[in-house]
């Protein structure tokens, strides 16, 4: 095979505006890591305080958040997973296909604005657990009042940009080591802060079954009065927010960008790790950890600061847990932003883009305004993200069912896709339109929006071309992809095959960050079963703020030497 020939065009493309190869795939234990660690960050502290300061119920936010969030799975599961793994394209690559190079552009410019605000917010968060390391005040306005903080925040900045120009494995090497270390820390907050509440309320240590928890959690944490003292939302608006908050990743299909890596379709339930503990289990430990920290305090669940949640819950662990929850989830929309930035600038590889957006979004997280606005832009970009997933999925899954030709934009060579734009626009003005008026609940306005963008797009593409059959432009799709398969089955044999580390140094260091977090949990289920008194309480907290700290130093130690010794077999 004359690869110069054969394969010259596709030598000349970047990695990244070709579908994934088969050898660069990944089974589900990588996807669970991937979305676990993202979910739990340190924006789970905040969002735990929102459902306090909103008035939800105990059995509403028990009730709600699991169903919400199983919502949320399917949506990943049988919207964004299947399109995904069918073209092994990011949606930024896709969408240039099915919209031309017009629309394409300024929808990526918009993501990378989203993601990069997104990622500079979770490094302000990490920067401020640091802040409180060194002792720096506190930064209350929208612009830095202390040097130092500008300096912590360049610094956590480059931990961020330097994983993600790596790629996706990078990413998911990353967020695979962090993963158990906060499912672990979370759960043990809760734990070791619920004492200090039941000592509060019912003036011992441990609730003495489920309605005795019930009961704390409506007079003390989720007491069904939001911060103005009227009734709060309800198990609906619960529910709505839940499946709501990644409205931009799942039927907006950002997370094709990840689920293209996947080896099969139903490793879209892998995102049940970062639902069902980040959005689930540590929403309800936040909310647990605030209140307990308040308690402690004297002060309300909403005006505590994410570093005074962290220390009374973890101790100096709270302070890492912050730290990492907030690089975890800077990371992979850092990288998010750099696949729309390299799908703008197509002559320049994805590191190169991540490195540039990377250094704009350190400039950003100077500024820690960012983070106080983090939940508007989170809701308002889900619904300006939707109508574009809608968009495609009305082409990929619907086109071929109702008689429709996929790619027929891409067939006509057109450069600029009215329906697409139009449909775009017109799902943007219904969206914020109802909102506008009020018409239903805003958690839920992304339902509504996706179905009348289909109907749209649908309508409208029928007008422009898509009816017809392009037979000879599918016969030329298709031999395309099939040479495409040819050069990365070439590429594959040329690279060198990874080994698996079996030996024992790693099965011993596996053990010992495995006992390290058996220990820290061990030690978080005796300050809430072993307390008999306040005092006792006390000491048991303080014993496990300090031996907690020893445990995750073993356990990062031994968690990334194992990790650099995986990577250095060849």
């Amino acid at each position: 095979m004359n690869t110069s020939d054969d394969f010259k065009n596709l030598e000349q493309l970047d990695e990244e505006q070709l579908p994934v190869a088969k050898h660069k795939l990944h089974d589900w234990t990588h996807f669970a890591g991937l979305y676990a660690a993202e979910h739990v960050a340190a924006t789970e502290f905040v969002i735990g305080a929102t459902f306090v300061a909103l008035g939800a119920k105990t059995m509403d936010i028990l009730l709600g958040l699991l169903i919400g969030n199983i919502l949320a799975v399917l949506s990943w599961t049988f919207i964004t997973s299947p399109i995904a793994v069918d073209t092994r394209l990011s949606l930024y690559t896709y969408l240039n296909k099915i919209a031309g190079d017009s629309m394409t552009k300024l929808y990526n410019w918009a993501n990378v604005i989203i993601f990069s605000v997104i990622s500079a917010a979770m490094i302000t968060v990490s920067s401020t657990a640091v802040r409180f390391a060194f002792n720096i005040p506190a930064q209350l306005d929208w612009y830095p009042t202390n040097l130092w903080f500008v300096f912590i925040v360049l610094a956590v900045g480059i931990v961020v940009v330097s994983i993600a120009i790596y790629g996706f494995n990078a990413v998911s090497d990353f967020s695979g080591v962090c993963a158990p270390w906060l499912f672990v820390m979370f759960t043990s907050g809760a734990m070791v802060l619920l004492p200090a509440l039941s000592i509060d309320v019912l003036d011992k240590t441990l609730p003495s079954g489920w309605s005795d928890f019930i009961n704390l959690g409506n007079q003390s944490i989720w007491t069904g009065l939001d911060s103005n003292g009227e009734s709060g939302i309800g198990l609906i608006e619960v529910i709505g927010f839940a499946w709501a908050a990644n409205t931009i990743t799942h039927f907006g299909l950002i997370d094709m960008a990840l689920l293209r890596f996947a080896k099969k379709k139903i490793y879209g339930l892998a995102t049940s790790t970062g639902m069902m503990f980040g959005h689930y289990v540590a929403w309800i430990a936040a909310g647990i950890m605030g209140a307990g920290a308040a308690v402690i305090l004297g002060k309300s669940i909403v005006a505590l600061d994410l570093g005074d949640v962290a220390y009374y819950a973890l101790g100096w662990s709270g302070f890492v847990i912050v730290i990492v929850a907030g690089w975890t989830t800077a990371i992979t929309n850092l990288y998010r932003a750099g696949l729309a930035a390299q799908a703008i600038f197509a002559n320049n590889s994805r590191k190169k883009t991540t490195l540039i957006v990377g250094l704009v979004t350190m400039v950003i997280a100077c500024f820690p305004f960012v983070f106080s606005q983090i939940l508007p832009l989170l809701t308002y970009a889900g619904l300006l993200v939707v109508p574009v997933g809608a968009i495609v999925f009305a082409e990929h899954q619907i086109f071929p069912r109702i008689g429709f030709t996929r790619y027929w934009s891409s067939y006509k060579q057109l450069s600029f896709s009215f329906p697409a734009l139009a449909s775009w626009a017109a799902g943007l003005v219904f969206g914020f339109g109802l909102n506008a008026f009020n018409v239903m609940s805003f958690f839920y306005l992304f339902i509504p929006t996706w179905i009348f963008t289909i109907l749209i797009y649908t309508v409208l593409a029928s007008r422009y071309g898509a009816k017809e059959a392009y037979l000879e432009e599918v016969k030329k799709e298709k031999l395309q992809k099939e040479q495409i398969e040819k050069f990365q089955e070439h590429k594959a044999n040329q690279e060198p095959k990874k080994k698996k580390d079996i030996s024992v140094l790693s099965k011993i260091l596996k053990i010992i960050a495995i006992i390290a977090l058996g220990i820290t949990l061990a030690l978080a289920i005796n300050v809430l079963f072993g307390s008999s008194n306040e005092n006792n309480y006390i000491e048991n907290r303080e014993t496990f703020y300090t031996y907690a700290f020893i445990c995750t130093l073993i356990y990062f130690i031994t968690a990334y030497w194992n990790l650099q010794r995986g990577k250095s077999i060849k």
